[in-house]
């Protein structure tokens, strides 16, 4: 109880931009919960997907292939789908990479969509800690300036130990969002990596497969 108690005393003594920082932590926390959630079901739906299909394109039956990710609404289905689509109505392995190339683009966006939030609120809340501490040192030394001077060290020393919490808060709120924002974003280039290597991987298989027709 009496480090319940210790916290909630942090929290009050440090003032009323305590409570703008605990908010920016609660919406920074929400989205990043969410992004997380989201792209660890993106990673699951597309490992799911892929070791469907890779047998299937592995053996040519790009029918098959088709038939696998036409119902599926997954991020490397939608990439599949782009290339599968024009393999057999063009010949050039460019048109079909173009095409893999757009959905590429459309698909990056909503992966990395409100991740860069959590790094921004990681720095409001940094600068909200810097500012509350800022104003609680000039309400400090305006207080002081006209107590009594044998009291002046001790009140002193007291207002700059309370107005030094806004920026403690601010980074506690700032170090772990930074962090979240920096693992969010290691995920999100994994999936991206394993898209483009996905996408080569098609781009081969069809390659291999026009030229075994040329040949035959």
């Amino acid at each position: 109880m009496d480090f319940i108690y210790s916290i909630v005393g942090f929290f009050v003594t440090g003032g009323p931009f305590m409570y703008p920082i605990l908010i920016v932590f609660a919406v920074g926390a929400a989205i990043a919960i969410e992004r997380y959630i989201t792209l660890s079901l993106v990673t699951a739906r597309n490992q799911s997907v892929w070791s469907r299909v890779q047998p299937a394109l592995v053996e040519g039956d790009f029918d098959k292939a088709r038939e696998l990710i036409s119902e599926d609404d997954s991020a490397i289905s939608k990439l599949l789908s782009m290339g599968l689509d024009r393999q057999g109505a063009v010949r050039r392995r460019e048109d079909v990479e173009i095409a893999m190339e757009e959905s590429m683009m459309e698909i990056i966006p909503q992966l990395e969509k409100r991740t860069p939030y959590v790094a921004l609120a990681s720095n409001i809340a940094t600068l909200l800690g810097l500012l509350g501490t800022i104003m609680g040192l000039i309400s400090s030394f305006t207080a002081v300036a006209n107590a009594n001077p044998a009291e002046k060290a001790d009140l002193l020393s007291a207002s700059i130990s309370v107005a030094m919490n806004t920026t403690a808060f601010g980074l506690i709120v700032a170090i772990p969002l930074l962090i979240t924002n920096q693992v969010l974003m290691a995920k999100t280039s994994a999936i991206v990596d394993s898209l483009e290597m996905a996408s080569v991987k098609v781009l081969n298989v069809i390659s291999t497969n026009a030229r075994r027709r040329v040949g035959a």
